[in-house]
Formats: structure tokens, C-alpha cells, sequence
């Protein structure tokens, strides 16, 4: 996912204090972890004044909550685009994977990042991290066939989206998504019609 192509979610006039704090927060904490970005360097970035700032996100917490939020909006619409593009099915999810893994700005999981630096101290994080992973399902289980296991198997291709991912973000893409792709493959072995 190109983090440039969130500005296709930004109004084309100058975007809002709000909307450039947290854009700039977004790409910050994605690219260089949340512990290690300041506030400071967030208000620079942005442009913006201490006091625009805190009257926007009374505190680093609450910054973190909204970038969570903006987070899942700008990948769950990038994901659902990167499907359709790619076929919308089942087997679209690995050259979706494929081509974000690709991106030089690809850090891995924002969520699994966070909950993994900052879970234990801010209990919110867990709870935006599940509903991510549950909407995720959601959108995997719309590929699915109608039957009982739809939503256990949806589940199951976002663990194994979350290996992949990981595996990824430790440099091994290649490997992540041969991995995922003979799981997929073993679920729902292509046919030509």
C-alpha cells in the first residue's frame, strides 16, 4: 500500500490542521514506530501549532487512537481496490499481498506493529487491532462460498494473512506469499473452467 495514496482520501484544497497531523502522524508512526516519533516532530511536520495540535488530539493516546482508526480506513480501502483489481476472489488475496509487500514503504502490520510496542500499556489497542482483523474477515468471507464454515475459514486466511505479513516484514516476502499461496491453493485448489 503506497502511503502517497492517501491523499486520494484528502480533499484536493489544502487538507485541515487535523487531517495534516494526522497524515503526518500516520506515516511517522508507520514508518518509524510510535515510541520513537515525538509530538514535536509530529506539530513540525504538520505544520501546525502546539495549540492546534493539543486542541485536536488532547494527548499522544488520543492521537494514537485516531491514527488507528485512519490506518484502517486508508488500508481496508486500498485492500478492497487491490482486490477487485486483481479479481476479487479468493486467489486475488497474494498478488494483493504481493504488491504491497513490493512497496519500499511497506513496514508490515500497523497493527500488529502497535499492539506489539504499545499493547500492554494501552489497552485500545487491542481492541481496534480485533476489530481490524474482524472487518478483514468480513471483506475475506465476501469471497467465500455461502456454507457453515465461511466465517472459520475467513478467520483462518487472516492468521494466515498476519504470518505472511510478518514473515514479509522480516524480509522475506518471496517466502511469505509461496507460503500463503499453498495454503490457499490447499483450501481452494484452482480449476480452469
Amino acid at each position: 500500500m503506497n502511503v502517497t495514496a492517501e491523499s486520494s482520501l484528502l480533499s484536493p484544497l489544502k487538507p485541515s490542521a487535523r487531517v495534516r497531523i494526522l497524515s503526518t502522524a500516520h506515516l511517522l508512526f508507520y514508518r518509524e514506530g510510535i515510541r520513537a516519533t515525538g509530538i514535536d516532530r509530529i506539530i513540525a511536520e504538520a505544520g501546525v501549532t502546539k495549540v492546534t495540535f493539543y486542541r485536536h488530539f488532547p494527548s499522544k493516546n488520543d492521537l494514537i487512537l485516531a491514527f488507528l482508526d485512519y490506518r484502517h480506513l486508508l488500508w481496508m480501502t486500498w485492500f478492497q481496490n487491490a482486490l477487485q483489481k486483481y479479481g476479487n476472489n479468493v486467489q486475488s488475496i497474494a498478488p494483493a499481498l504481493q504488491e504491497w509487500f513490493a512497496d519500499p514503504a511497506f513496514r508490515g502490520c500497523a497493527f500488529i506493529n502497535t499492539l506489539g510496542e504499545m499493547g500492554d500499556s494501552l489497552p485500545f489497542v487491542a481492541q481496534k487491532t480485533w476489530h481490524h482483523k474482524s472487518e478483514l474477515g468480513k471483506v475475506i468471507a465476501n469471497l467465500l462460498p455461502e456454507n457453515s464454515d465461511r466465517e472459520n475459514v475467513a478467520r483462518a486466511i487472516v492468521i494466515a494473512m498476519d504470518g505472511a505479513i510478518i514473515r514479509a516484514a522480516w524480509g522475506e516476502p518471496r517466502e511469505a506469499l509461496q507460503g500463503f499461496n499453498f495454503l490457499i491453493q490447499g483450501i481452494f485448489p484452482y480449476r480452469p473452467e
